[in-house]
């Protein structure tokens, strides 16, 4: 069974963009494999702090001879990890907040970046430690930019980062003028019929 990780980040619930695009993304994924499942992770709702301390000096020691202080510093991790490394698909909505993707998604980043769990430094080198996994990034812009650079960077950034722990697999979705009612909708509703269409292919 095919298990599929949503993971939402923007702040604006049913009016998200975003998460409307990663809706029709899955609601495809069901269609061409029914028995999948669904698990979601709001980011914007449940938010998961951002690194500190006492969250990285946790991650040093085994699980099992952490005290209870330690233990509640890494229940962040050790949940977000456990979720995508069950995941075989990663569904991701980003809207893009100025010039960048929400931070709550970062934080989420630096929780997973564990070496040992999703990397290591094996020969000196690094080497990614999660195989066999694909992720889509759904990503509404409010503006349209004649120059695509710094969504690009964002794009590029996501790209480096999940090369790094070992997912290479990774399509992308955009959708401009999401704050404009004229496009809006006519700009949506084609990069859904995109989505549909690559995922039917």
């Amino acid at each position: 069974m095919t298990t599929i990780l949503n993971i939402k980040t923007s702040i604006n619930g049913e009016n998200s963009a975003s998460n409307k695009l990663s809706e029709a993304l899955i609601s495809q994924l069901l269609k061409n494999n029914p028995e999948s499942k669904v698990l979601v992770r709001d980011l914007a709702s449940d938010p998961i702090p951002h690194m500190e301390t006492k969250h990285f000096l946790s991650f040093e020691i085994p699980h099992e001879e952490r005290s209870n202080e330690q233990k509640e510093a890494s229940k962040y991790s050790d949940q977000a990890l456990k979720e995508i490394e069950e995941a075989d698909i990663l569904v991701i909505g980003l809207p893009f907040y100025n010039f960048s993707f929400p931070s709550t998604l970062k934080s989420w980043i630096d929780h997973i970046s564990i070496p040992g769990k999703t990397f290591s430094y094996a020969d000196s080198t690094p080497k990614g430690l999660l195989k066999n996994k694909k992720v889509y990034l759904n990503i509404a812009i409010g503006g349209i930019y004649e120059d695509k650079t710094i969504i690009n960077q964002m794009e590029d950034y996501l790209r480096t980062l999940f090369a790094f722990i070992g997912i290479t697999d990774i399509q992308v979705f955009r959708s401009e003028g999401t704050v404009f009612p004229e496009v809006r909708d006519e700009n949506l509703s084609q990069t859904i019929t995109d989505i549909e269409s690559v995922l039917a292919s």
